[in-house]
């Protein structure tokens, strides 16, 4: 059978980097791998799940929506159980899932504010996994996992449509320019130049790939490459904060 997976490839590292920051910042335990495979699979389960809101082949969205988020659940049970208290960071994420499911409802899934919203939700996962393993919520935990994160993938999306959608809109390109260099320049005026460092890979290409007629394969090659650095700088960070 084959398998029904999401076409965002750009949400891959969404789902992978606030994760696994929080479990450097707040310490690794064993849980955290069954804790991020159910992630995993309630990402891929969220996917067919808000395509039944477009009201067409519901039936088999539901059918993939239920393979994937029975082990989701069972598997997120584990973490669960170790601290209940868990629960709160799924509430916290529902808001975000609400809007997604409007969005989707009226077709306008690739809208900034769906994009935005989704951002928020993983970037949650990243306080949760941090939370599990060290028991609090710490300055950095927020700072640098939360809106590290958040902060990092707003500029991917910016650049992303940039690219793409909004590649004739003017305007757009130099929101998404000022957003980039506002980025670095709050990180260094509150002293944080390793996490400015993070940022930094994300404003040149922001402005040297504007206008390039790069395919969306070559932009989300780039992407990755980017968000791999992001992930080795920002580790560097809260390793050393």
């Amino acid at each position: 059978m084959k398998l029904f997976l999401p076409k965002q490839h750009g949400a891959w590292a969404m789902l992978i980097i606030p994760f696994w920051l929080g479990v450097i910042n707040g310490g690794f335990m064993w849980q955290h791998i069954p804790f991020f495979v159910g992630w995993l699979l309630l990402y891929l389960a969220t996917y067919p799940m808000l395509l039944i809101f477009k009201r067409k082949k519901v039936s088999f969205y539901t059918k993939w929506t239920l393979i994937y988020l029975v082990p989701a659940l069972a598997l997120l049970l584990i973490p669960l159980i170790e601290r209940p208290s868990m629960v709160y960071f799924g509430l916290l994420m529902l808001p975000f899932f609400v809007i997604n499911a409007y969005y989707t409802s009226i077709n306008r899934d690739r809208a900034f504010m769906n994009d935005i919203s989704a951002i928020c939700a993983f970037s949650i996962a990243g306080l949760a996994s941090s939370y599990f393993g060290g028991g609090t919520l710490t300055s950095s935990t927020i700072l640098f996992t939360f809106f590290g994160s958040m902060l990092f993938f707003a500029g991917c999306t910016f650049y992303v449509k940039t690219m793409i959608r909004e590649r004739k809109n003017i305007q757009f390109k130099w929101i998404s320019w000022l957003f980039h260099i506002i980025l670095v320049g709050a990180w260094l005026v509150f002293g944080f130049w390793v996490a400015a460092l993070a940022y930094i890979p994300s404003l040149i290409r922001a402005i040297v790939f504007y206008g390039k007629k790069l395919t969306p394969k070559q932009i989300g090659i780039y992407e990755i490459v980017n968000s791999a650095i992001f992930f080795v700088i920002m580790t560097v960070q809260i390793l050393y904060l």
